[in-house]
């Protein structure tokens, strides 16, 4: 944990919270099949997801695949009790020994949507090139900022900071997405080749972001890409058209909510509570439990 004046506040109000068993509701609500939990990972150590698997493991939970979600979904049967689905954004290449390992290790599934255009090429994702260099000062603009701006003009303010700066690679290699899809625990998904934020883009770049981030994939493992995730959670009915109309069948959000039998009329649409790599694992509790977002006051950090 960052030790910053807002984690300690958060630390402090997360411990509040499960002292005073705002997590008893949501357990309550797991184990009578009201609703099932959806986390989302980036980066994490391999401790933090470690740890976030023992707590729902400990607590009584199932983790369950995105093929068993889907399979609910599609067959309109209940919600299992006490379940829980683990997707990863991105493809970091430290998700190799910090998620996968832990998977094998728990024999527990998990969905890892891959941003292909950095496996393939090697290059930095893109917010942590402009990261380094509004660091430096070598751009005025920040991440967020450019989140907000036509994704032609996100990509030359990009395109500018490469010629003056280097960055490492940042994701996993093409052979190291191979080997890991052939894992029985783990499952490859689609989070488009560069990782815009699709609301951003023209038509056509938004369809062949979807396309073409699918038919790499599905080229290097040899198996269908059927689930898809939102950079930034960012999308619009056009995003869920193309991802119809390319054969997708199940795609998540960021929104922080439940999955429940109502979610079943949106399958494009999937909730997910998020886990953050530099808070508290007491707020990561309260976090991927819900309890963070159900309380006055509080608001989801979206990330990359």
């Amino acid at each position: 944990m960052e030790l910053s004046i807002r984690n300690i506040a958060a630390w402090l109000l997360s411990n509040y919270f499960m002292l005073t068993g705002k997590i008893n509701p949501v357990k309550k609500l797991a184990k009578n099949g009201e609703i099932l939990l959806s986390v989302y990972f980036h980066n994490p150590s391999k401790k933090l997801f470690e740890g976030c698997v023992k707590w729902f493991l400990n607590n009584g939970f199932t983790i369950i695949s995105t093929e068993d979600l889907h399979s609910i979904i599609k067959n309109n049967k209940p919600l299992p009790a006490c379940a829980v689905v683990f997707t990863v954004d991105d493809g970091w290449k430290e998700n190799k020994d910090n998620i996968v390992a832990v998977a094998e290790a728990y024999k527990i599934p998990v969905t890892i949507f891959v941003t292909t255009s950095p496996v393939e090429t090697g290059d930095a994702y893109w917010w942590t090139t402009i990261q380094k260099a509004y660091d430096k000062k070598l751009t005025n603009q920040s991440v967020g900022a450019l989140k907000l701006v036509p994704n032609e003009v996100r990509i030359q303010e990009l395109e500018r900071i490469k010629q003056i700066s280097s960055n490492n690679r940042d994701a996993l290699t093409v052979e190291e997405i191979k080997t890991i899809s052939q894992s029985a625990y783990v499952k490859i998904g689609s989070h488009t080749v560069t990782h815009p934020i699709l609301t951003m883009c023209s038509d056509e770049k938004s369809y062949l972001e979807i396309f073409e981030s699918k038919k790499t994939l599905e080229k290097w493992i040899d198996k269908p890409i059927e689930f898809f995730a939102y950079p930034n959670g960012n999308y619009t009915e056009r995003e869920i058209n193309n991802l119809k109309s390319n054969g997708f069948q199940m795609a998540f959000t960021t929104k922080p909510e439940y999955v429940t039998l109502n979610s079943f009329k949106s399958p494009f649409e999937i909730p997910r509570f998020d886990v953050l790599e530099n808070v508290s694992f007491a707020e990561n509790i309260i976090r991927m439990t819900g309890v963070w977002f159900a309380q006055k006051g509080t608001k989801n950090n979206k990330e990359a």
